[in-house]
């Protein structure tokens, strides 16, 4: 499969595979998934059922802007007073209302996050270091076997200087900013580059 047979991508096949994505997609899911995880790894490991991770969570909510509404939009209806005795640890509530705070407070969690791209931007531009990228490439068990090719791999290589931009794409939903991103990206690679205009899944080390 040369370059050029990128332009009439699924010519030999390649689309019958609904993986086989062009990297613009891929790169979007990458993006989406590494602020996924920090919003998971960086959140209250205590279980809500727990003394510590329901105070932990109550005070996130009773502390940061837009938690009345979050516990609002999780079903919760308690009286302020049942509130404080909730963040104070006097009280412990029913079972459906721990799952509902549990429920506010990653969503609220999650707002503010998406609410403030400086922190995934940071966390992907690391200091200037950047981001370890791993591009697998399209699945071609699906291509017609004269137009496989024998040398496609992962490719892994150290990205930086384009995570601003990647990241207000993303937030944006920028698809053409995104092509245009990747553009740049598969540029750094080999005289194969075209090849990896598609591809089946990309990875961030982040």
């Amino acid at each position: 499969m040369s370059t050029d047979g990128w332009k009439n991508f699924g010519k030999y096949g390649a689309n019958r595979d609904p993986g086989n994505i062009h990297g613009k997609y891929a790169l979007g899911r990458a993006l989406e998934d590494s602020l996924e995880r920090m919003i998971i790894h960086g959140g209250i490991r205590s279980p809500a059922s727990t003394r510590r991770g329901l105070m932990a969570r109550m005070n996130y909510l009773t502390t940061t802007g837009g938690g009345a509404q979050a516990m609002a939009e999780a079903g919760i209806t308690a009286t302020r007073p049942t509130i404080r005795a909730w963040t104070r640890g006097t009280q412990h509530p029913r079972p459906e209302n721990q799952e509902a705070i549990d429920t506010a407070y990653w969503n609220l969690r999650a707002t503010n996050i998406l609410n403030n791209p400086g922190a995934l931007k940071q966390h992907l531009n690391r200091g200037g270091h950047g981001t370890e990228l791993e591009i697998h490439p399209i699945n071609q068990d699906v291509v017609e076997a004269p137009r496989r090719r024998s040398n496609l791999r992962v490719r892994r290589f150290q990205v930086r200087y384009i995570w601003d931009d990647a990241v207000d794409a993303f937030v944006a939903g920028d698809v053409a900013g995104l092509e245009e991103i990747w553009d740049d990206i598969i540029g750094e690679l080999d005289s194969d580059w075209g090849a990896y205009t598609y591809v089946s899944h990309i990875g961030l080390g982040a």
